[in-house]
């Protein structure tokens, strides 16, 4: 699926590959620039404990979509462009699930798209002059410069797009710096309502990314929200999110630390850590990620809010960005095997584990997958396995299939 022009020239020396380390170099835009897909995505789950026990046979557990996704952007001239997105899904009437398969997050088990519907994902407008760019309307964030609320995408559709305005300057040598207002979190797949994150002020954000140091990137981005209408509000709520990545000797590391805090009466600042380090011999590659998140009461998800997305590393999309008990701390391994024309393996394996905590004890996390293209689909076969030893001692599994053509 080709990129759009994003924030045009200047700013796409912000957009990281899959939101990672390695940065996109700024490249003149096309005059028209035009993507999309279209396949299907499918998702069957069992889940047992001692309340509820769902089977993998079970179509009212399973999901389904076939998915249609087009979009756009344009240069108009002088400076000024626009962009839009649109996006599509339907169960085609097929009796095989009984859920949309757009929102299949991991810790919303009950959660779900309507099964036939169409929104629009992004509609936004673009002005460049020198080496800024300026993005304004509803829009994906990438995570490289707004880690604590950013886009994602679930079956090759935009969970979470933001209305705001986002600025962004590479005048400095080496440094990318971004400034943004966010209205508005919008919820394209329909599983939540859209939400006004104030009536008055907005979230405001400052981002910046150094590379002056050989083979490092240096990253800091500060969020401040005066009122929000999330629930529970947020009340002149700040956060802070740095890291520096690099690599040396063909051994890739990584440190970052977050910390939210804020005039919740009674609740305590949040504070994270994570490190890693991994290397590559060959077709094969790992990493080993570590983590801790302190007893505070504020989430490391979407700038404090507890809803969305997280870049916090040891992040599974249960736990691990977000607060889910005193002092958690997890572990990480990672690996992935080149297979050439043949695809790519890949597989996670994560455990977490708790002090005095009223939601979990400890947790397991695995992921295997097979990523790999057939008849010029982008296809993706994964399994996940999730544990968690608490009072219901919940075991849950899920096998999910992708294939889409990208254009």
């Amino acid at each position: 699926m080709k990129k759009g022009l994003l924030l045009s020239v200047a700013a796409t020396a912000v957009i990281f590959a899959g939101g990672d380390i390695a940065p996109v170099e700024p490249a003149a835009p096309a005059s028209a620039d035009f993507w999309g897909q279209i396949g299907f995505a499918y998702q069957a789950e069992d889940f047992d404990s001692k309340v509820v026990n769902l089977d993998l046979s079970d179509e009212a557990n399973n999901r389904f979509s076939a998915i249609v996704v087009l979009g756009v952007e344009k240069q108009l001239g002088n400076g000024f462009g626009f962009g839009a997105e649109v996006a599509g899904w339907s169960d085609l009437g097929l009796d095989i699930a009984d859920r949309s398969a757009l929102y299949w997050a991991d810790g919303a088990a009950n959660a779900g798209a309507d099964q036939t519907d169409a929104e629009v994902s992004q509609a936004y407008l673009t002005y460049t002059f020198g080496n800024t760019a300026i993005k304004a309307g509803r829009q994906a964030l990438p995570k490289a410069v707004s880690p604590w609320a950013w886009s994602a995408r679930s079956a090759g559709i935009i969970d979470i797009s933001y209305d705001g305005v986002v600025i962004a300057n590479t005048d400095l040598e080496n440094t990318t710096l971004v400034g943004a207002w966010i209205d508005q979190v919008s919820f394209t797949n329909d599983f939540l309502p859209n939400v006004d994150i104030s009536d008055d002020t907005g979230l405001f954000m400052l981002a910046m990314i150094n590379k002056s140091l050989a083979n490092t990137t240096l990253s800091l981005s500060t969020y401040y929200i005066p009122s929000s209408n999330f629930t529970p509000s947020l009340e002149d709520t700040w956060s802070v999110w740095a890291s520096a990545v690099g690599n040396a000797n063909a051994v890739n590391w990584g440190v970052q630390v977050a910390y939210v805090d804020g005039d919740q009466a009674g609740w305590d600042s949040t504070f994270g850590v994570a490190a890693k380090i991994g290397s590559k011999w060959g077709d094969l590659g790992a990493e080993l990620v570590v983590g801790y998140i302190n007893d505070g009461d504020y989430s490391l998800k979407t700038a404090g809010s507890g809803r969305g997305t997280s870049a916090f590393w040891t992040f599974t999309g249960d736990f691990g960005g977000d607060i889910v008990g005193d002092n958690v701390w997890s572990i990480m391994l990672k690996a992935n095997y080149d297979l050439h024309e043949n695809g790519k393996l890949f597989g996670i394996v994560e455990y977490f584990d708790a002090d005095n905590n009223a939601v979990f004890d400890s947790a397991t996390d695995l992921r295997l997958g097979y990523k790999f293209k057939v008849l010029g689909l982008d296809s993706k076969i994964e399994y996940r396995y999730l544990d968690i030893d608490n009072a219901a001692d919940v075991t849950r599994q899920r096998v999910r299939v992708e294939a889409y053509y990208k254009f």
